[in-house]
């Protein structure tokens, strides 16, 4: 019986399913990475199937828990997590999944599935933090208030991807303009909350043990940005002539490395942050899919960086990261594993006589 399914559940079908798309963008190509994208693709579309449905079975046994998911400080930003995992196994399905489909069933898959979760990223990218911060509901800022905000970044990158697949032409060009679109909503959006999230640390430190592995949720915006630029500019570089090109590549460059840059000086705060907590006796929870997801983006960011700037600095960085994406996710997912068959991570723990809180780790209980 699912007792309890919040929706940072599909964190972990982002955080599977980012492997396929970051092994389809390393510098280099072999059979095992080919093998390892398709494995993590197949894996990702369960997880997606098997989340979709716990999540119905949860709103349909247990209304009252799932309408405390919506109203929690915390665990409301994951709903975040649902376009992104779709957008994650749509373009996971373009790039490693056409081998078994074939191009044209891979290409409308996601079609759907970028069509679904830009969409639906949008609208809980407006209406979640309208919410949760513009009417200022209780609960101190914390990293997992960033979910909702990068979803359009998700989305300029599946934009770029699909567009190079297409012809030139006005679809290609619609998308190219999608992707653009929601680049700038996206930037846009997140920068006040990031402000928020980071000012938060900085007065209040990183809050409960538990949300602390959320803290590389900062790291998600600054690497999918820089992803969606680097995809942008080389899907689009094509159709503006030589000059426009040069410009273009330009103008990406200059936003990608320092930002690329501050993802790399996040990556040791973050780090720290960790490895605080583990030495205080960090418990496992659904908070450690945070792990998996903003390392993938910081590949994905690092390679399309080495993609067009061509500097070997960037492709060591995409291959070193790659390394510790499948290090971080094996443990998660072994973890995961335990929990799910040991029933841990399907129900609450609460203390004796304690009222429940729904929490953003996975569990229930005073933070």
């Amino acid at each position: 019986m699912i007792l309890h399914f919040p929706p940072n559940w599909f964190a972990a079908v982002m955080g599977t399913g980012v492997i396929a798309v970051a092994a389809a963008g390393l510098p280099w190509h072999s059979p095992v990475l080919d093998a390892l994208g398709i494995a993590s693709w197949l894996a990702a579309t369960v997880l997606m199937a098997a989340v979709l449905t716990g999540t119905a079975l949860h709103w349909r046994t247990d209304r009252d828990a799932a309408a405390a998911h919506r109203r929690d400080p915390v665990t409301a930003h994951f709903y975040g997590a649902l376009p992104m995992a779709v957008l994650t196994v749509g373009t996971s399905t373009l790039v490693a999944g056409r081998t078994v489909l074939g191009r044209s069933a891979a290409l409308a898959v996601d079609l759907v599935c970028f069509s679904v979760g830009t969409v639906a990223g949008v609208i809980i990218a407006v209406v979640v933090p309208w919410q949760r911060l513009l009417r200022a509901e209780p609960g101190r800022p914390c990293a997992g208030w960033l979910m909702p905000v990068v979803t359009p970044t998700v989305s300029a990158s599946a934009a770029a991807v699909l567009a190079a697949e297409l012809r030139p032409g006005a679809g290609q060009s619609a998308l190219l303009l999608i992707g653009a679109a929601m680049l700038v909503l996206a930037l846009v959006l997140t920068a006040p909350v990031m402000i928020v999230v980071l000012r938060g640390l900085w007065r209040s430190g990183s809050g409960p043990i538990g949300l602390v592995p959320t803290w590389w949720i900062v790291l998600g915006p600054l690497g999918q940005s820089v992803t969606a630029v680097c995809l942008l500019e080389r899907a689009g570089s094509g159709l503006v002539g030589r000059t426009g090109a040069s410009l273009l590549r330009g103008l990406a460059l200059s936003y990608a490395v320092p930002v690329w840059t501050a993802a790399l000086a996040w990556i040791g705060c973050a780090l720290a942050l960790t490895a605080a907590a583990v030495r205080r006796g960090l418990p496992f929870g659904l908070s450690w899919w945070s792990f998996t997801f903003p390392v993938g983006t910081f590949v994905t960011g690092s390679a399309g960086l080495a993609a067009v700037e061509g500097s070997m600095i960037f492709a060591v960085s995409a291959g070193a990261g790659f390394a510790a994406l499948l290090a971080i996710w094996s443990l998660v997912a072994l973890r995961t594993w335990r929990g799910v068959t040991s029933g841990t991570l399907l129900r609450p723990s609460v203390p004796a006589g304690a009222p429940a809180r729904v929490s953003v780790s996975g569990q229930s209980g005073h933070q």
